[in-house]
């Protein structure tokens, strides 16, 4: 093992259970019936997903969060005695490997829950985060007690099935109890509203109930987010933006978690954020590394228990860094550990170039929770399916040829090359990586950059035999006599025929992001999709005064988005003052001037439409803008280039990623695994 972390693999403990290290799996959410079962208890397929994070070498497990109340999905009370039995693989399982585990048990979401979905009580009544027309009815008195009761039963039955602990959930994100915390989230007149003492009698008593039940020496942590990081209820502040703190502040953090660690909860599990700034505690990639570090140092201040800070923390120098200061005293990660199982024991080894990092994309894991699917990962297709899709020796090796390098290719190559086929991968350029190389150019794509580089690691590692500068024939496919061949030719940017294209001063997407500097001040941006809406992020971040237009009527309408990238996205394009036309066209682009076109095309409702044109002028006439624009960018979304899958037409070929259908990176390496698994 490495010296080189000795304080992050130095063991602590919490409360008495010794943890052999400081690296703890951050919960998160896994509600599909595959992966658990109407008691609440893990599946085996449920249950090996974090045996899997075990093995790989974290010190503590936190599951994800498993519900107290009766609800329509799941419930830890539904059957006692089953859900001892069946939790039993779990805890054992994990134990095998050394690791510690807690359950996180919770009392549903309030205001932030479906209402239709999974219904839950706020603390008093209040407008739905999702849906503001709906509203959350406030929770009685008498469902206020069984909760707690309800908190303490679960914690037993969590002891009885071999758990090290559990974790509440939570003083965090702007769920139930967390709304019972925050004064601008709590009406009540009664003991659990109104002063902070009161607002914390039900997190406190939960803790005492579980105690007494449990006994003193079985460890409760509490899921906490010390600063809420609201301007206003469903809207967020970024880092560095100047803002009066609508929910709870970092002064009134210090003492609430003093106090709650004073009722007796052994350990904070600590990040920033709530429903309405969801990026803090979900943070997509225009978030910084380890954002929430210096606020969670705070908390550890004025605490003597352990203290984990989660949040983009996927450096091992900085949480050694932090945790040998006396700063936190556990590095928490989530989505680095789905992307990758085995990361602990790779920063053990320091074999930090093998990992596979985590993007921030949200595609595979909070993206799908919230689609009530399997949690899984958009780079690691296995996450979730650790068994089923585990990867077996080929019976017998075949001569492989993948034709293009970008990440769909490069995966199918990694998975038949693993299974021991013989590869050959060509591709047209003189690099690997396709159009992610321009993607992963941004500032904010650092860990785009670490994938790209871990896949052509991975090509090098594996002995794959790379042809760059080749561009492949149906003649060279029929020569090589290849067993298998994928075609993963990748798209062509869609052009626009459209007067003034053809100017010096209009780049498409993929060559804006490879050049260095975009010449003059206003720019345009046709095209309000992910790709377009982060060009102008980065253009005017760099100072450029930016416009969009987009032919439709919203913007991100990206399949796969998750809410707190779209959130945040939204929040900065409207703190940089990106302006943003909807239902627009460009008519033409002459002598530095934009002539954009208001269109009504997209409201086939007739009422829509008859609103749409009132509103636009007495005549009902779409307007037209002039604008001036020193440079125009293009990106409005690709076409797929399987010409050479279609003139090779044969069996054994087959067609992955954009060169079959444009879509995300999830798709495109999940189609390459799926497929290389079994030929």
């Amino acid at each position: 093992m490495s010296q080189q972390y000795k304080h992050l693999f130095s063991p602590i403990k919490i409360g008495p259970v010794e943890i052999k290290n400081r690296i703890a799996m951050m919960p998160m959410g896994v509600f599909s019936p595959r992966l658990m079962g109407k008691d609440g208890a893990y599946t085996k397929e449920g249950a090996d997903y974090y045996i899997e994070r075990a093995k790989g070498g974290a010190g503590l497990i936190v599951t994800g969060l498993v519900p107290i109340v009766p609800n329509p999905l799941f419930y830890i009370l539904a059957d006692p005695k089953s859900y001892i039995e069946k939790t039993k693989y779990l805890t054992d399982g994990i134990h095998k490997y050394g690791a510690k585990v807690f359950i996180q048990l919770t009392a549903l979401s309030g205001r932030a829950g479906h209402i239709k979905e999974l219904p839950s009580p706020a603390p008093s009544e209040m407008p739905n985060v999702w849906d503001p027309t709906e509203t959350s009815p406030a929770i009685t008195k008498e469902e206020i007690k069984q909760y707690i009761e309800n908190f303490a039963e679960g914690a037993y039955l969590v002891q009885q099935a071999g758990g090290d602990g559990v974790e509440i959930h939570a003083v965090h994100e702007g769920y139930l109890l967390d709304q019972f915390v925050i004064a601008c989230m709590n009406g009540r007149t009664d003991e659990y509203g109104g002063s902070l003492e009161n607002r914390l009698r039900l997190p406190i008593e939960i803790v005492q109930a579980i105690k007494a039940k449990c006994g003193e020496d079985f460890p409760v942590a509490l899921r906490y987010s010390v600063r809420s990081y609201m301007k206003a209820f469903n809207r967020g502040a970024l880092p560095g933006e100047e803002f009066k703190e609508f929910g709870r502040d970092l002064e009134e953090s210090r003492i609430i978690a003093k106090k709650l660690v004073e009722a007796g909860y052994d350990a904070l599990n600590c990040d920033n954020g709530s429903y309405d700034s969801w990026f803090w505690a979900h943070p997509p990639m225009y978030m910084p590394k380890a954002h929430n570090l210096d606020d969670v140092a705070e908390i550890k201040k004025v605490v003597d228990v352990p203290v984990i800070c989660a949040g983009r923390f996927d450096e091992p120098e900085v949480a050694e860094k932090a945790i040998a200061e006396g700063r936190i005293d556990m590095m928490g990660m989530g989505r680095p550990l789905l992307a990758d199982p085995e990361l602990a024991n790779k920063f053990a080894a320091g074999e930090l170039a093998e990992v596979r990092p985590c993007i921030s994309c949200h595609q595979g894991c909070l993206g799908r929770i919230f689609q009530f699917k399997d949690i899984s990962c958009a780079v690691n297709p296995a996450c979730g399916r650790e068994e089923s899709y585990r990867l077996k020796p080929a019976a017998k090796p075949k001569k492989v040829l993948v034709i293009g390098g970008g990440i769909g290719g490069m995966e199918a190559a990694r998975v038949c090359a693993l299974r021991g086929h013989h590869v050959e991968l060509c591709e047209k350029t003189g690099e690997l990586g396709g159009v992610f190389v321009a993607a992963a150019i941004p500032d904010f794509k650092e860990d785009d950059k670490r994938l790209l580089a871990w896949y052509k690691k991975q090509m090098a590692d594996l002995n794959i035999n790379i042809r760059l500068n080749t561009t492949v024939t149906p003649d060279m496919v029929k020569a090589g006599e290849y067993d298998e061949v994928f075609v993963a030719t990748g798209a062509k940017e869609r052009r626009l025929d459209i007067p003034g294209m053809d100017s010096p001063n209009v780049t498409y997407a993929i060559d804006t992001l490879r050049r260095k500097e975009i010449p003059g001040d206003n720019i345009l941006v046709i095209g309000g999709g992910l790709t377009g809406c982060e060009i102008a992020y980065d253009l005017a971040k760099k100072g450029k005064n930016v416009t969009i237009i987009e032919m439709t009527e919203t913007i991100l309408n990206a399949f796969g988005l998750s809410a707190a990238n779209y959130n945040m996205l939204m929040e900065l394009i409207d703190y940089y003052k990106i302006k943003v036309y909807k239902n627009t066209v460009l008519e033409k682009y002459e002598d530095g001037y934009a002539h954009i076109l208001e269109t009504i095309k997209n409201y086939p409702n007739i009422a829509n439409r008859a609103y749409h044109m009132f509103a636009l002028g007495p005549q009902g006439m779409p307007k037209r803008l002039k604008l001036p624009i020193d440079h125009v960018v293009v990106s409005v979304g690709y076409l797929s280039d399987d010409t050479l899958f279609n003139a090779i037409g044969q069996d054994h070929v087959y067609l992955i990623g954009d060169a079959k259908k444009p879509t995300n990176i999830m798709d495109a390496i999940w189609a390459a695994y799926e497929t290389a698994m079994t030929v």
